[in-house]
C-alpha cells in the first residue's frame, strides 16, 4: 500500500502502480511484436572510430514523451478517419468548417475530442498531445507497442524520416525477458522522480553510425562513467540501443548523474536511408508499424533543435564536447536574453556534419546537422528559474523545421476554432509587427507633421488606427483614402497600410511580399534576418501540463528562407549553409519577454476578475515595461546581429583585422544590451517592491 501510494503521488496512475507490483497481464495483442527483441545486453565489437566523427556523423532520430495516459489506438486511427474526411472538404470559413465537422460525426462518431467539446472552452492544460498533435499538425500514428507495464505510440509528419515522437503512458502490457528496456516502466517512475512528479520529454534521440554507440560507450566509460545507465548497451533484432544521463546533478562531476533526462543513440545493423522511411518497426525494437494516411495539406516536419534548461550549461556543453566533439555555436550571454528581472544565459552547441547541398528541398529535410541549444538561469525569477524549481534540469523545448510555416499555423488555428482541439501559441504583440506615429508618418510620407497628426487622429475616429499606432489589419486601401481627410496625398494610404509589417519590411525588405508578411502577422509568426537568410518562428503554448499556471514545456516551428548567394569570382550558386538563417538573437529575446509577458497577463486578469484595483495597476505596469524593453532592444539586436554576420564572413575569408573589429562590435553591442537588460531589471525590482510596500499596509 504505501509503495502504491508513493506511485500515485508521482502522478503516474493506477495502472503504472500495478505494473510494478507484478499484477501484469502475461499476454497482450502486441505479443507477436517482441520476436523482435532479443535478450541481454549487447556484446559490440571494438571501434576505429574517434570522438568527432561519431558525433559529426550523428542525426535526429526521435524523441520520447512520458504521460499520464493515452487513448485506445483504434480511437486515434478513428479521429484521423474525421480529420481526413473533413480535410477533403473544400477551403471553408471558421463557422462552415465547424459544421462541416460537427456533420461528420454521422459517419464517424466523436472519436478522443468527444461530443460536447467546444472551441470556445479551449484551454492549454490537460490536453492529449497525441490529440493535439493530430489536429492542430496533421501528424498521424505510425507506430504502436507495449512494454512491461507500458504502451506507446509514434506519432510522426508524413515524411517519417523527419520528426518522429515516441509517447509512452503507464498500461497493464507485456512484461518478460523478450521486451525491449528502453519501454520499461520503471524508466518512467525514475524519470516522474526527476521530473516533479509530471508528464515531460524524457528521451533524445540519435542515430549513429556503425561503431558509433560502441565509441560513445567508450567516451563515456573513460570521461563520464556515472552518466552511463546500468546494462546499456542493448542489442535487438536490427539495432543496438545506448543510454545515458543527459546532466550531471549540478557543475560538479561528483554530484552523480541527474537522472532524469536521456540521451539514447540507435546503431541500425543496416544502412538508414535519408528519406521516405514508411515501416517505422525498423526504426524502433518493441514497436510495430500502423499504417496512417496524411490528408493533401499536411506537412512534413525535420527537427531543427532541442532546448533544455540545465543548472550547469558549461558543464553539458563540456559533457557534449568530450563524448561527441560539439562545439559551441552561437552564445546569448548575460543581459542579452533578460525580460525584467528574469535573466538567462544559452549557448547552441552541436556538430559539424560537413552538409552541403544546393538543393533547397534537400536544405529542409537535412537531420545530420544537431544542434542542441542549453539554457541556465542567473536570477531567481522568470520561466527558466521556475522551471528548474517545479521539473528539475530537462528539455525546455522541442523545435521542427517546415516548408511554408504560415499555412502550418493558420491550419493549426482554423482547426482549433473550429474543432476545440489542436495546439495554441504564444501571443506575440501587435507592435513587434509595427505601429504608425506621427513622426513616422510625416518621415516617410514626407509631409508636414501636423497633416500627420490629422490624419492619424481620422484614422482613429474611424477605428483604423488604436491609440498604440497599431493599424487594423483587414483594412483596405479604398477604406484608408475614405477616412483620411480630403488634403491629405492619397500616396498616405500605402505608408498606412505597410505600417501594419513595417518592422518586418524593414528586416527583410522586399524578399517577401504583401501577402506574405500580412500571413506572419495574422498569425502572430516571429521573424529574424542573418546575412540575408530568413528565419520564421513560433512557439505553441505549453505541451504536457497538468494544471494552469504550472511549468511544462513546449513545441516550436520554424522555416528557414535561405538567400541565392553566389561565389563573387565564378557566379556560381554557392551551398546552402545548415542552420541558415540562425536561431533568431531577436525572437530569442521576443520568446523571453513573451513568456514573462504571458504570465503576467493571466496574472492581471486573475486581478481584474477579483476586482483587485492595485493588483490590475501593477500587472498593467509590468506588461508596459516588457513592451518597452522588447522596443528599446530592437536596434540594438539589430547592431549585434549584423555584427555576428559580418564576423562569420571575415572568419570565412580569413581576415583577422576584420574579425577582430566584428567582434568589438559585437561586444559594444551585447554591452548596451547589458545596460539596457540592467535598467529595466532595476524597474522591475521596484514596482515589486513598491508594490509589496502596498500590499503590507493595506494588509495592516
Amino acid at each position: 500500500p504505501s509503495r502504491s501510494a508513493s506511485l500515485r503521488s508521482l502522478g503516474l496512475g493506477l495502472s503504472l502502480g500495478l505494473a510494478l507490483l507484478g499484477v501484469v497481464p502475461q499476454s497482450g495483442p502486441a505479443a507477436s511484436g517482441f520476436s523482435r527483441c532479443l535478450v541481454g545486453p549487447a556484446v559490440l565489437p571494438e571501434t576505429s572510430l574517434t570522438v568527432a566523427e561519431v558525433g559529426n556523423k550523428l542525426r535526429y532520430s526521435h524523441v520520447q514523451l512520458y504521460v499520464d495516459k493515452l487513448r485506445p489506438l483504434e480511437e486515434y486511427k478513428r479521429l484521423e478517419d474525421k480529420l481526413n474526411a473533413i480535410a477533403k472538404v473544400a477551403v471553408l470559413p471558421k463557422a462552415s468548417l465547424r459544421n462541416t465537422w460537427l456533420g461528420a460525426a454521422e459517419v464517424h462518431g466523436h472519436p478522443v475530442i468527444g461530443k460536447d467539446r467546444s472551441p470556445d472552452t479551449w484551454t492549454v492544460a490537460g490536453q492529449d498531445i497525441v490529440e493535439q498533435m493530430l489536429v492542430g499538425l496533421s501528424w498521424r500514428v505510425v507506430g504502436f507497442g507495449y512494454g512491461s507495464g507500458t504502451e506507446s505510440v509514434v506519432v510522426a509528419s508524413r515524411d517519417r524520416s523527419g520528426a518522429r515522437f515516441v509517447v509512452t503512458a503507464p498500461a497493464p502490457g507485456m512484461q518478460g525477458e523478450r521486451e525491449p528496456d528502453h519501454l520499461h516502466s520503471r524508466h518512467m517512475v525514475r524519470f516522474a522522480s526527476h521530473n516533479g512528479g509530471r508528464e515531460g520529454i524524457a528521451v533524445l534521440a540519435f542515430e549513429v553510425p556503425r561503431g558509433g554507440v560502441e565509441a560513445i560507450r567508450t567516451s563515456y566509460a573513460e570521461k563520464h562513467p556515472a552518466l552511463l545507465l546500468p546494462d546499456t548497451p542493448w542489442s535487438y533484432d536490427g539495432a543496438d540501443v545506448l543510454e545515458v544521463f543527459a546532466y550531471y546533478v549540478d557543475d560538479a562531476r561528483e554530484s552523480g548523474p541527474d537522472q532524469g533526462t536521456v540521451l539514447r543513440f540507435v546503431e541500425h545493423h543496416r544502412p538508414m536511408p535519408d528519406s521516405d522511411v514508411q515501416d517505422v518497426s525498423r526504426d524502433f525494437p518493441g514497436i510495430e508499424h500502423v499504417e496512417a494516411e496524411f490528408d493533401t495539406d499536411s506537412q512534413a516536419a525535420y527537427s531543427d533543435h532541442w532546448v533544455s534548461n540545465v543548472v550547469s550549461r558549461t558543464g553539458f556543453i563540456n559533457t557534449l564536447h568530450d563524448v561527441l566533439g560539439f562545439a559551441p555555436k552561437v552564445d546569448f550571454n548575460a543581459g542579452v536574453v533578460a525580460a525584467g528581472e528574469a535573466q538567462i544565459e544559452s549557448t547552441v552547441t552541436g556538430n559539424d556534419p560537413g552538409f552541403a547541398t544546393r538543393d533547397r528541398a534537400a536544405a529542409v529535410r537535412n537531420q545530420r546537422q544537431v544542434y542542441l541549444p542549453i539554457n541556465n538561469a542567473i536570477s531567481e525569477v522568470g520561466h527558466v528559474h521556475l522551471y528548474l524549481q517545479e521539473l528539475g534540469q530537462g528539455v525546455q523545448h522541442l523545435a521542427s523545421r517546415v516548408g511554408d510555416l504560415p499555412r502550418l499555423v493558420q491550419r493549426a488555428n482554423e482547426r482549433r476554432e473550429a474543432i476545440g482541439a489542436g495546439l495554441s501559441f504564444l501571443p506575440i504583440p501587435r507592435s513587434y509587427y509595427g505601429a504608425i506615429t506621427v513622426k513616422q508618418l510625416s518621415r516617410e510620407a514626407d509631409i508636414q507633421s501636423g497633416l500627420a497628426e490629422s490624419c492619424l487622429a481620422s484614422l482613429r475616429a474611424a477605428g483604423f488606427v488604436d491609440s498604440a499606432g497599431i493599424v487594423e489589419l483587414d483594412c483596405t486601401r479604398e477604406q484608408i483614402l475614405a477616412a483620411l481627410p480630403k488634403e491629405a496625398p492619397e500616396h498616405i494610404a500605402e505608408h498606412v497600410l505597410r505600417a501594419r509589417y513595417r518592422n518586418l519590411r524593414l528586416l527583410a525588405g522586399d524578399v517577401l511580399n504583401e501577402e506574405t508578411y500580412l500571413s506572419i502577422v495574422r498569425n502572430r509568426i516571429l521573424l529574424d534576418v542573418q546575412d540575408g537568410d530568413l528565419l520564421l518562428q513560433i512557439f505553441t503554448t505549453n505541451i504536457l501540463q497538468r494544471s494552469a499556471g504550472e511549468e511544462a514545456p513546449f513545441l516550436e516551428f520554424i522555416q528557414r528562407i535561405c538567400s541565392k548567394r553566389q561565389n563573387p569570382t565564378s557566379g556560381e550558386p554557392l551551398p546552402i549553409r545548415p542552420g541558415c538563417g540562425g536561431f533568431g538573437i531577436r525572437n530569442f529575446l521576443t520568446l523571453f519577454l513573451s513568456i514573462e509577458a504571458a504570465k503576467t497577463s493571466r496574472s492581471l486578469a486573475e486581478a481584474e476578475q477579483a476586482g483587485d484595483v492595485e493588483g490590475v495597476l501593477h500587472y498593467g505596469r509590468m506588461l508596459e515595461l516588457f513592451s518597452a524593453q522588447l522596443e528599446e532592444s530592437s536596434p540594438i539586436l539589430t547592431d549585434i546581429t549584423d555584427a555576428m554576420t559580418a564576423e562569420a564572413a571575415a572568419l570565412e575569408a580569413g581576415d583577422d583585422s576584420k574579425v577582430k573589429q566584428h567582434r568589438a562590435e559585437k561586444a559594444h553591442g551585447q554591452q548596451e544590451l547589458q545596460k539596457l537588460s540592467t535598467k529595466y531589471r532595476d524597474l522591475m525590482a521596484e514596482l515589486r517592491r513598491n508594490h509589496h510596500a502596498k500590499a503590507t499596509a493595506l494588509a495592516a
